[in-house]
């Protein structure tokens, strides 16, 4: 199974998130199988992106979105957080403050997007301005109906700039969220993560699975693709996530520059360095 393809929204293509298995395994005989993978693209990752930084030519932009407790933290902290911080930034998009309200709602996201030779990872994005705006109607529909215009023009910038994009949707069910809910009330060390608001979200599961799939459907071209990653196995999330991130790493083979010092110098220099010992 090519997991790049398997699970990327084709351009112009229909969701129906409904239909999609959230507790898939396949084609993992078992977890073990699907964690050897994990940790083996976790260190591909690693050293693609440390020739990404070193090169400084091209950028990755990892958009994640996903609904309450899908496990966007554990995705960064166990796949993504290998990476090799200098060129790494993760950046979270909250409530707007005063401040970017009274701007575009891109004007916040624009300086977080990834420099060359740097990864930048989104936890929630501008897709915000599309799905809880949409939901909440927090600006009129043909104020947020226009957007999925301006993300798409907004993405080929970045694209014709030397920047991949990657964008996951973790897809968990609500029964697991619940069972994720619990487990924040049951440890102590979760309960900086308990909101009641999260609950109230979940009487709108269906107009958000509505704003999603729109989104798939409008904002998925081949320079920026949708990826919709079932979530309730994380082990199952990690695997998958970890190998198109390690695929696409690849196609953008970075490369480490050419050295232009004279090495027999360096190494004549060196021995002298060492004699004077």
């Amino acid at each position: 199974m090519d997991l790049y393809d398997e699970y990327r929204v084709k351009p112009d293509g229909k969701v129906q998130l409904k239909d999609i298995e959230p507790r898939e395994d396949k084609p993992f005989k078992d977890r073990e199988e699907a964690e050897q993978l994990t940790a083996e693209n976790v260190e591909a990752i690693r050293q693609l992106q440390y020739r990404m930084f070193v090169e400084g030519k091209q950028s990755l932009l990892i958009v994640l979105q996903a609904p309450d407790a899908a496990g966007k933290d554990g995705l960064i902290r166990r796949v993504l957080g290998k990476m090799n911080p200098q060129g790494c930034r993760v950046h979270s998009f909250k409530k707007p403050t005063e401040l970017e309200l009274a701007h575009d709602f891109l004007w916040r996201v624009h300086p977080c997007v990834p420099a060359r030779g740097q990864v930048s990872i989104f936890n929630r994005s501008h897709y915000e301005d599309v799905l809880i705006v949409r939901v909440h109607d927090l600006v009129p529909k043909s104020v947020w109906n226009e957007r999925y215009d301006l993300i798409n023009s907004f993405e080929s910038l970045l694209a014709s700039a030397g920047t991949r994009i990657l964008k996951f949707y973790l897809h968990i069910s609500p029964e697991e969220q619940l069972e994720r809910f619990k487990e924040r009330l049951d440890l102590p060390e979760k309960h900086w993560k308990l909101n009641a608001a999260d609950y109230h979200e979940r009487d709108r599961w269906d107009d958000y699975r509505e704003a999603y799939q729109t989104a798939f459907e409008k904002c998925s071209p081949k320079h920026a693709p949708w990826f919709v990653i079932p979530a309730d196995r994380k082990w199952y999330r990690n695997a998958v996530v970890s190998q198109i991130v390690c695929k696409t790493l690849e196609e953008m083979d970075p490369q480490l520059p050419p050295v232009t010092e004279d090495l027999a110098e360096i190494r004549r220099l060196y021995g002298m360095a060492e004699g004077e010992d």
